[in-house]
Parts: structure tokens; sequence; C-alpha cells
């Protein structure tokens, strides 16, 4: 594998992906989630897409052996192995600057949707829209009555889970920065987190 590349702290990171490539991606410090985006390399338009992958797989939660598939409903990355306790929210959209206005946060915030656009800008291109992320080791549980709780990840230092492309890829990540409420651990604290393609 190559790497391990740095998701930096509350920011984002793309990279090309060919086909059949694993690629696996390490919660460093343990606690952080990492937003992912996966595009078709030839045509953008096609793209991972968490409501195709719910129909799909017939569940919230993806498993080893599990191919999320896009808007196409066609395979991009399965899950070859997790070691990192299998909890990878498909619910919550990326966070955005209204997201963290409406959490009472004035002025700008980092966010994942402008990570998006910068990590895609900075290999020059350009998404055709924000599609919702996989939102990896994310721990959003669902209780009986419907509701939803928004808990620290499960996952341990330097766990992972490692994925197998699908078809060429534009893969982008994004170390969420959300520090009002403690997705990214108890202390609220946004850390950087690492990826390996090989």
């Amino acid at each position: 594998m190559k790497g391990p590349i740095e998701i930096p702290a509350r920011r984002g990171k793309a990279a090309f992906v060919d086909a059949n490539a694993h690629v696996r991606v390490v919660n460093t410090h343990g606690q952080q989630v990492v937003d992912t985006w996966a595009f078709n390399r030839a045509d953008m338009s096609e793209f991972m897409s968490m409501e195709h992958c719910r129909a799909n797989l017939g569940r919230i939660l993806p498993r080893v052996g599990d191919a999320m598939c896009t808007n196409r409903r066609r395979p991009i990355l399965t899950i070859v192995e997790d070691d990192s306790g299998g909890i990878h929210d498909t619910l919550i959209a990326a966070c955005d600057p209204y997201r963290y206005a409406l959490l009472g946060c004035v002025g700008r915030h980092d966010n994942c949707s402008e990570n998006l656009a910068a990590s895609l800008a900075a290999l020059g291109l350009k998404a055709p829209e924000t599609p919702s992320p996989w939102n990896l080791f994310m721990n959003i549980p669902v209780a009986p009555d419907g509701s939803i709780r928004f808990l620290p990840p499960v996952s341990r230092p330097g766990s992972g889970i490692t994925l197998r492309a699908e078809m060429d890829l534009v893969l982008v990540f994004s170390a969420c920065p959300q520090d009002m409420i403690p997705i990214n651990g108890a202390d609220c604290v946004p850390r950087e987190a690492h990826f390996e393609v090989g």
C-alpha cells in the first residue's frame, strides 16, 4: 500500500484510485469521523449514493462484504475488512454553514461540504452536487421510537476499514470539523485521520 496519506484535522483530501485497488482508512486517534465520497472518474455525475445504498442493502449499516452503490445502482466500493467496530453512518448529510448556524455558531466554521469542494478543486475537479456522504466511524444510533442520537465513535486508535474500488474513482475524505456536538469524541476535538492505497 502507498501512504499513509494524511487527512488533516478539519480539512479534506482527494485522490485518484484505480479499479480493484484497496483503500484502508485509519482512525488514527480512534474518535474521528471521516466523511467519504466516491465519484466515477470517467463521469462524476455518477457517485456513491447513500439513499441508493440503503435500498440496495436493506439496512442502514453496511457490513463486510457489502458493496456500496452509485446513484445509477452500480457497485462502487466494497467493504473488504473492518476492525473499527462496524459503525459507519449512512443517514446524516455533510455539515455545512447552515448546520453550524443552527447549532449557534456565529461566523464561519470549517465544514465538510466546503472540504469536498476544496479537495476536488485541488485536483482540478468540481462535483455536480454535494452528495450525502458515507460517514465512516460516525455513531448515529436509531432508537425504537425512530429518534436518533449523535454519539462518539466506537472505533479505537489505529483501527480502520478497508475498501475495494469497483471502478476508477475520485475518492474524497473529510476529517469532520464538528466541535459543537460529541461525534468526534466526548472532548469535541477534531483530529487528523489517514488512508493508504494499494
